[in-house]
């Protein structure tokens, strides 16, 4: 009974605290900004290869990333200021993007392939558009909280934040295999305008993780 009230709590703990920050939903809106109108082929393929990269990297950052930042030297702070620079870009370039390049006719929809995309996979699609340092920031919190009970403990609070990342993942999946399902009912412009938004909003984020690293390696740089 311990054993699942604790995976339980640990499984909780983890899914709501990554949700907010992956936001799936939001995280497919940028998505089809970038992918355009691919045929839906294209979209599941695109889906479960980002999906299954992002649960890799989630497992590799909860198992062994506070061991890689401090083989490396790397504090948390510096991750955040570099992955919100990252971020902030990515947001810039999809508010500045012109129309025209998210406005495919059908002309290009025949020659959007997989292939196409595939280089695009892992990064930006997967890092940092899906996970991004905030999620990293999370995961290496929640797995630095993990590890503070007994041997047996700490096996079981990793299986529960493992088994919310494969959750999560595949609530990735489906957000971004039917993004354009999602917004089929949702006019051209309107959708541009989400778009807009959208970016605007990743754009603001990456500049309050940005700012929330700056700040904390101030505070260590003068800190007497």
């Amino acid at each position: 009974m311990a054993t699942l009230s604790l995976l339980a709590k640990y499984f909780i703990l983890a899914f709501s605290a990554l949700f907010p920050v992956l936001n799936p939903l939001g995280s497919a809106l940028l998505l089809l900004g970038i992918v355009g109108d691919a045929p839906a082929p294209v979209y599941h393929q695109v889906a479960r290869k980002v999906a299954i990269r992002t649960a890799l990297l989630f497992v590799v950052v909860e198992l062994v990333g506070a061991a890689l930042l401090n083989f490396f030297g790397i504090s948390l702070p510096v991750v955040q200021v570099a992955g919100g620079l990252v971020l902030a870009a990515m947001g810039w370039g999809l508010l500045n993007r012109p129309d025209a390049e998210t406005d495919r006719g059908q002309g290009d929809v025949a020659t959007t392939t997989f292939e196409s995309l595939q280089e695009k996979v892992f990064y930006p699609l997967t890092f940092p558009m899906t996970l991004g340092p905030g999620c990293i920031v999370v995961m290496l919190t929640l797995g630095a909280r993990a590890s503070v009970e007994n041997v047996t403990g700490d096996v079981i609070a990793h299986l529960g934040i493992l088994a919310a990342v494969l959750v999560l993942s595949v609530v990735v999946f489906y957000s971004y295999a039917y993004a354009p399902k999602i917004t089929a009912r949702v006019s051209r412009q309107t959708a541009h305008g989400i778009l807009r938004v959208v970016a605007f909003v990743l754009l603001c984020i990456g500049v309050q993780i940005t700012s929330n690293g700056v700040q904390e390696v101030l505070k260590a740089a003068l800190k007497p």
